[in-house]
């Protein structure tokens, strides 16, 4: 393995879907990022797996209670993306790397903005606003979700991605 091929980082993401009315259409919940001097981004929920967790699972779940006070079920292994690793301000210094971020679809099970806490919340850089998008390639492209990458999978995918939550795949 060369040193630009290994992973030096990996993330827990949220596919988050919920359905507030039974039978009705199902929603990604999302968050919205406006960074000072930058256009607003939305992101999925969640970030990066740290050494205390014991599983990229346990990440998610830490990530996804964090960012928005939630507790998610249903997890099901959805994308995986692996792009170079950029270091952010602040982060603490890694070698050249690739970072690998896995996608979990699952459905909102709980929701309490008022349990949110961690860095996003006590030292925010910008605003972070929970978001409901509609969960068809019309609402995914309504709005500027990144990666790109997770983006044009979804969108091209909502049939398929539903299909994982299926009762046979729990």
């Amino acid at each position: 393995m060369t040193e630009a091929a290994r992973v030096v980082k990996r993330t827990a993401r949220a596919i988050l879907l919920d359905r507030p009315n039974p039978g009705g259409p199902y929603e990604l919940i999302v968050i919205k990022r406006v960074k000072p001097d930058q256009p607003p981004y939305w992101i999925t929920p969640g970030g990066g797996v740290e050494p205390e967790d014991l599983s990229v699972l346990d990440a998610l779940h830490r990530e996804v209670f964090e960012e928005l006070g939630a507790k998610i079920t249903d997890v099901v292994p959805a994308f995986v993306d692996t792009v170079p690793h950029v270091p952010q301000p602040g982060d603490p210094p890694t070698p050249p790397g690739l970072k690998v971020q896995h996608f979990f679809v699952c459905r909102l099970a709980s929701m309490d903005p008022a349990l949110r806490h961690g860095p996003e919340v006590d030292e925010p850089c910008g605003t972070y606003e929970t978001v409901r998008v509609a969960f068809t390639p019309e609402g995914l492209r309504s709005v500027d979700l990144v990666p790109e990458s997770l983006l044009e999978h979804l969108a091209r995918n909502v049939p398929g991605v539903l299909a994982l939550l299926a009762p046979d795949l729990r």
